[in-house]
This record gives structure tokens, C-alpha cells and sequence, in this order.
């Protein structure tokens, strides 16, 4: 009786989950840290849109101030490069919450979030038809980019810039804390990793070690301007462009916090690569 119990409580559960929620993502993740992007990078970002779907592109640049100008100029930029069929939209979160705006991702295959401030993207699309759509777009082979803050949402623990202790000005994240770095839900395209941009130009160390520290079960993906990593259907990423990413990796430290809240860790793994190499998110471990 038991047995047959806890067979249909684990039933129930199967069926009242999403079926996309199981399924393995098709698609393709660039994510670029900031800064200057090069040609040749944007370049491999088109060829590989073209390559994972024959729809047409989307930019979102909620994130911006200046969303409409962004927007724009994003769209010239990727049509000088070759993309015929590509628009932007700016949507606030009463827009993005009507199931039939979500229709303007209908036959896309490629979507890009531009920088500024990841809280406007996620205070716009965040659980929203858009959202779940961005998600399914992903599953099913497309591809989804993003720059600077579009970089900071692609993971589902999202790093928002903040920090939880006052601090004057030009002194931001100068300590290694627990409980200290604010974060907030991502778009969740990552569930393994916390992703961090403009990491080693604007010396964001302190923050991600911090977070991988409290969450060991993390990887701490830090990437750097003018960088990207391209993650692969099989969590395989490549790192393009010309600067550095920085792992940290938790996963078997010893980890001792303090009530200060002042931490000591033993054993965290830090990889720095460089363009050309490629590391294994399911292993946890670069490639040769």
C-alpha cells in the first residue's frame, strides 16, 4: 500500500511540472562581458544564429536608460553584419505580462539583451509569458545573447551590482562577506553557475568569490570585456574574443563563516582561461 502510495505522489508530481522543465536545452548561450565588442566576435555570434535557426532576431534593451536608442543602434549593428530580419521591442512589465504580446517571439531564433542595469530587464520580463517563451526558444535550439547586463541575467542567481553593508563611494565590494552580496532571480538560462561581467578590468573578485563561497554548489563564471563564452548543448563552454574568464569552483572546499560573517575557505579551485579554451559545467573541469 505504501509503495503504491509513493508511486503515485511521485506521478502527481511528474504531471503537475512543465514538460519543457525536463527537457535538455538545444540552444546556444554567447554571453559577452562587457566593453568593447569585436568583430570578429560578432561576427561568430551571427554565424552561429544562422547556424542554430533560420528565424529572425529579437533585442530587448530594457536594460539601457535609453532603451529605444540602444535598441537601434543594436539592430544596425547586427544588420551590417549581415541579419536581414531583425527588430528590437521595449516592454514594460504590464506590456510583457499579456500573453499576447508574447507573439512578437513567434518564429524567433535569436534573441540579445543589451547592457545597462540587469534589474530593468528582469523588473520587465522576469516570470512573464516573454520570459517563458525566451525559455522554450532556448530549449529548442535558438540562440540567446546578451552583453553586460545581458550578461548578468542569463544565470538563475543573478549578481544585481549591489551590496547589503553601507559603503562610501569608490569602495564598493572591498571585503570578502557572506551574506553581503545582494542577488535576485535571473532568467535562469544557467542553474549551475553565477555569471559575473567586466570581471577582471573592474576587479569583481570579491563579489563572485563571496557568492561561490556561500553557495559551493555554484560555479563562479567571471567574464571578462571584450570576452565571451559560447555554452553548447552539452554545458561544454568556449571562451572567444580576447581577454580572460575566471571559474571559481567550491564545490569540495572547506568552507568556515564566521558570525561577523567574515569567511576563510580551503581549497576553492580558480581556473583563468583564454580564448580557445573550453571548460566541462557538468564536470566542472576545463578541456585540454
Amino acid at each position: 500500500m505504501r509503495k503504491t502510495l509513493f508511486i503515485l505522489v511521485c506521478l502527481s508530481f511528474i504531471f503537475s511540472v512543465p514538460l519543457h522543465a525536463f527537457k535538455k536545452a538545444e540552444g546556444y548561450l554567447f554571453i559577452i562581458g562587457g566593453g568593447h565588442r569585436s568583430d570578429t566576435m560578432m561576427k561568430k555570434f551571427v554565424e552561429l544564429s544562422k547556424k542554430s535557426s533560420n528565424g529572425k532576431t529579437v533585442v530587448f534593451p530594457m536594460a539601457s536608460s535609453e532603451p529605444a536608442e540602444s535598441g537601434q543602434s543594436m539592430v544596425e549593428e547586427f544588420k551590417n553584419f549581415g541579419v536581414k530580419d531583425v527588430e528590437y521591442h521595449v516592454l514594460n512589465r504590464e506590456q510583457a505580462l499579456k500573453e499576447e504580446n508574447a507573439k512578437i517571439l513567434d518564429n524567433v531564433g535569436c534573441v540579445y539583451f543589451t547592457g545597462g542595469s540587469q534589474r530593468r530587464l528582469t523588473a520587465a520580463l522576469l516570470n512573464t509569458p516573454i520570459h517563458q517563451r525566451l525559455l522554450k526558444i532556448y530549449e529548442e535550439g535558438g540562440i540567446i545573447g546578451g552583453t553586460s547586463a545581458g550578461a548578468a541575467v542569463m544565470s538563475e542567481m543573478m549578481i544585481t551590482g549591489d551590496e547589503k553593508r553601507k559603503v562610501e563611494e569608490d569602495h564598493a565590494f572591498e571585503k570578502i562577506l557572506t551574506n553581503n552580496i545582494v542577488v535576485t532571480p535571473g532568467f535562469g538560462f544557467i542553474k549551475t553557475a553565477i555569471i559575473d561581467q567586466h570581471f577582471v578590468t573592474r576587479k569583481r573578485y570579491n563579489r563572485l568569490i563571496s557568492l561561490v563561497a556561500e553557495h559551493p554548489e555554484l560555479l563562479g563564471i567571471g567574464i571578462d570585456e571584450s570576452t565571451a563564452v559560447i555554452v553548447n548543448p552539452d554545458e561544454i563552454f568556449e571562451v572567444v574574443g580576447e581577454q580572460n574568464v575566471v571559474v571559481y569552483d567550491a564545490t569540495s572546499a572547506k568552507i568556515d563563516i564566521l558570525p561577523s560573517h567574515t569567511l576563510s575557505g580551503f581549497h576553492i579551485i580558480m581556473h583563468v582561461l583564454k580564448p580557445g579554451d573550453r571548460f566541462d559545467l557538468k564536470t566542472k573541469n576545463p578541456i585540454k
